[in-house]
């Protein structure tokens, strides 16, 4: 007999990972292909709530994480100018207690790396750099995917794990036209040990104001501190997160609020920008043996910090789903489709919500912005808006059983 085809995986990013690795250790053959000629420690900060976390140590990784990671004590508000605290809610030892899972704060650079040394030791063929996705076909057999450099390679079926600007949603959907939100987002790292002495706390820190926020937390220990800057601008519609800025620029951008956000800004060594497009999410991600999979199914805007949780929650779900009902790949995207589309689709648009939140008028002034953080983050609004994502069990949720009619195929 012929050796089983395996599911190809376009993107070797968190999300393509994730899947490869959960479907490597089902005993699932996977051949992930990333456009990048070279897998580098790049990127700033991630978060990981219970939901996420759960997902990272079913896949063994738990030891691997907690050497790397940050586990802040908790989450807090800050008024823009005045630096006023309020508490958001409690971490630590509070998320193991209410959702089973700590909440870890990740240079994604460090997560990139585990998450490709754990794939190579499951397969070192897994994954090939420099090879990027361009085209395809299928039929009831499998398919055919064709490379920038004019090969082929065949598989059981394809998943495009290939980011923002996918291909492979392109190719399956056509390429939609983002629609930009006004909303001009700076991001940066920070030595910790080249800020005030007791500046840092073990918290990540949102600040609100009149049309802009910061969202800033520690990462490696306490030694790094990632900072993240929104603020409402429609004069740069440049969709890269790798373009490079200015501290001088930045520090305009944010003129005028508290001494700490602009010791922060000064001490960053080279600050990036990007402008934020928003997308609606989609209505179906797949077309039988091709589907989506994080930023390229789901790309959201990062004001719920879920974007990386999502796609390591896809890729959990539906290597169960291939596992599951692999007899039939076209049923087992649907299952998998039917399962994330309501959920991510609720987190694009609460993401969308929470920028409204952050930016809102009334944060004016501090008289005001007290009644409106009292009404908008008070315990009863913190918990509805939160807990259904930490709840969320990926390893868990109900997969149904499988349809009587289903078409049989090659088992991947």
């Amino acid at each position: 007999m012929s050796e089983p085809k395996p599911i190809v995986i376009a993107g070797a990013g968190i999300g393509g990972l994730t899947l490869g690795l959960a479907l490597l250790q089902r005993g699932i053959a996977v051949r992930i292909h990333e456009q990048a000629p070279s897998l580098s420690d790049v990127g700033a900060g991630l978060q990981f709530s219970a939901n996420g976390t759960r997902c990272l140590f079913s896949l063994g990784l738990e030891n691997a994480l907690q050497r790397v990671a940050t586990a802040p004590e908790g989450k807090e508000v800050r008024l823009w100018n005045t630096g006023q605290r309020w508490k958001l809610f409690d971490l630590g030892a509070e998320s193991r207690t209410a959702f089973g899972f700590p909440y870890l704060m990740i240079h994604r650079g460090d997560l990139h790396r585990i998450l490709l040394e754990a794939v190579r030791q499951a397969d070192p063929q897994a994954i090939r750099a420099g090879s990027r996705c361009i085209g395809f076909t299928q039929n009831g057999n499998g398919v055919t995917i064709d490379l920038e450099d004019g090969s082929q390679v065949h598989g059981a079926a394809l998943v495009g794990a290939d980011g923002v600007h996918s291909i492979v949603r392109g190719l399956l959907f056509g390429q939609e036209a983002p629609q930009f939100t006004g909303c001009l987002a700076w991001r940066g790292l920070i030595q910790v040990d080249q800020l005030p002495k007791g500046f840092l706390h073990p918290v990540g820190v949102n600040w609100i104001g009149p049309g802009a926020h910061v969202v800033t937390y520690p990462l490696r220990g306490g030694q790094l501190m990632n900072f993240v800057g929104i603020v409402e601008r429609d004069d740069w519609q440049l969709e890269s997160w790798t373009e490079p800025g200015s501290a001088e620029e930045c520090a305009r951008d944010f003129k005028g609020w508290h001494a700490d956000v602009h010791t922060m800004i000064e001490r960053i060594k080279q600050p990036y920008k990007w402008a934020l497009m928003g997308r609606e999410p989609l209505n179906a991600w797949s077309q039988d043996r091709v589907t989506l999979l994080g930023d390229a199914a789901h790309p959201t805007l990062p004001f719920l910090a879920q974007g990386a949780n999502m796609a390591i929650e896809d890729g959990i779900v539906l290597a169960r789903c291939i596992e599951a009902f692999g007899s039939s790949l076209p049923e087992a995207f649907k299952r998998y489709e039917n399962l994330r589309i309501e959920r991510t689709s609720r987190i694009v648009r609460g993401s969308a919500e929470n920028a409204r939140r952050f930016h809102n008028p009334a944060l004016a002034q501090a008289s005001s912005a007290q009644r409106y953080v009292d009404e908008e983050w008070s315990e009863a609004k913190v918990r509805a808006r939160y807990n259904w994502l930490f709840e969320y069990d990926a390893l868990g949720v109900p997969l149904g059983a499988p349809q009587t009619n289903a078409t049989t195929s090659q088992t991947p």
